[in-house]
């Protein structure tokens, strides 16, 4: 590798990592802290599943109340009444995902079923236009888990509107916690500096 090569790749990494290297270890440190959490959250999937929904209500709320707070600052515009009306319709459902985040959970999982069912079907389908070329078999594969996924979800309901959402919380936890760990590992070993 020439030097200019290795000042260029050199210029590439810092620009990449910036001071990751030198705070690696916080770094390092988050991804543990998400990789306990996640993990923590496995065996609490109904607290989590609780928490999740409820913080979905008042997100509900918060976004209700500016929609309310905007309509009334936008004097003259025409849809005031429609702007109302939505942010009412965002309020009730914060007040309802609230007041039971049980039913919310299962209408939530049971949604989330058909979604990911929906997903799989799109896979395979892709996966058959990728028939032919190299590695068209993971989407087929990936389609194939996500139905079943759905499926298992969907004959588990409503009982398993009490785990799918913390557990998939916790999963996402447990995977971004590795990622962090990943990064900071490979920035603390980062070689920022040109060969000589």
């Amino acid at each position: 590798m020439s030097q200019s090569e290795q000042s260029t790749d050199a210029a590439g990494l810092v620009a990449l990592f910036g001071d990751l290297k030198k705070n690696w270890g916080w770094i390092l440190a988050l991804g543990v802290l998400l990789l306990v959490l996640g993990t923590i959250g496995l065996y609490m999937t109904l607290f989590v599943t609780l928490a999740s929904v409820f913080s979905f209500g008042v997100l509900l709320l918060v976004g209700g109340a500016a929609q309310i707070v905007h309509a009334f600052k936008a004097k003259g515009w025409k849809s005031i009444v429609l702007s109302v009306f939505i942010a009412i319709l965002y309020i009730l459902s914060g007040v309802m995902v609230i007041g039971n985040p049980v039913a919310a959970s299962a209408i939530l999982t049971l949604m989330l079923a058909g979604a990911i069912i929906g997903i799989g079907i799109l896979r395979i389908a892709m996966s058959f236009q990728l028939r032919g070329f190299k590695n068209w078999i993971w989407p087929l594969l990936s389609g194939i888990v996500a139905i079943l996924m759905g499926a298992v979800i969907t004959l588990q309901w409503p009982i398993s509107g009490f785990w799918v959402i913390g557990l998939f919380v916790a999963i996402e936890m447990i995977m971004n916690g590795w990622a962090t760990i990943a990064i900071a590992v490979t920035a603390k070993n980062a070689d920022l500096k040109p060969e000589h």
